[in-house]
């Protein structure tokens, strides 16, 4: 590119702009190249219709904001770049855990039994977990008896009410609580096994993870992984 090849009638950075694309896909017109415009400019200027001192500082102030723009784009991307690959490693490492999440529903192992929680919202004479299988019939009732506020473990040992060992699959686990006389269900934390993880969609996407019986929940609703 030749110096003198900027008129008296094209701005430094509207000159900048047309050479960077001319040499987009030969190289990037840096700022050394960008001076040299803008001396030339000084030089070719028409004398008769001389050009302020305010001008040339917008452009280098102009010149300035786009140079820190893309700047900052690129420590974004590579931020960015760096925050999915650490997603991925720690990803892999959630395969074949087992979390605690806040649902009704778990998958159980029946032999094994199932050890959960239930968030007790205030103190409750009389505590209890209904255990319902997939039909929807109630299984077992686990009586935890009073208990103050506060988060509590319960117990259900795989059987029905009368000691018959349930088959395995989907329970779903209603906690209630005898709050001022009144029956109120409160919430509950369950085990469940990830079976897979996904990365979310575009920079913003958080971590999946695809949890046997209940599909696919984000990793900022886990409450422990075990």
């Amino acid at each position: 590119m030749s110096i003198s090849s900027v008129s008296s009638g094209t701005s430094v950075l509207d000159q900048y702009q047309l050479d960077s694309d001319r040499f987009a896909t030969g190289g990037e017109l840096g700022k050394d190249q960008f001076l040299q415009l803008l001396v030339a400019q000084m030089n070719n200027q028409d004398p008769l219709s001389p050009q302020e001192n305010g001008e040339f500082i917008a452009q280098l102030a102009q010149f300035s904001t786009v140079e820190g723009i893309d700047n900052l784009n690129g420590s974004m991307e590579s931020l960015l770049s760096g925050y999915q690959s650490s997603q991925a490693l720690q990803a892999s490492s959630m395969v074949g855990r087992t979390v605690i999440v806040p649902t009704d529903q778990a998958v159980v192992d029946t032999s094994a039994g199932l050890d959960g929680q239930l968030a007790l919202s205030s103190s409750s004479s009389n505590v209890f977990v209904k255990v319902y299988d997939e039909s929807g019939s109630l299984v077992d009732t686990v009586n935890l008896g009073a208990l103050e506020a506060g988060v509590h473990d319960f117990t259900w040992d795989g059987t029905d009410g009368g000691g018959n060992l349930m088959p395995p699959g989907v329970y779903t686990f209603e906690a209630m609580a005898t709050i001022n006389g009144t029956n109120t269900q409160m919430a509950t934390l369950l085990p469940a096994n990830v079976d897979s993880v996904s990365l979310g969609a575009g920079s913003g996407g958080e971590m999946l993870l695809n949890v046997a019986g209940l599909g696919s929940i984000s990793l900022s609703n886990v409450y422990a992984i075990q």
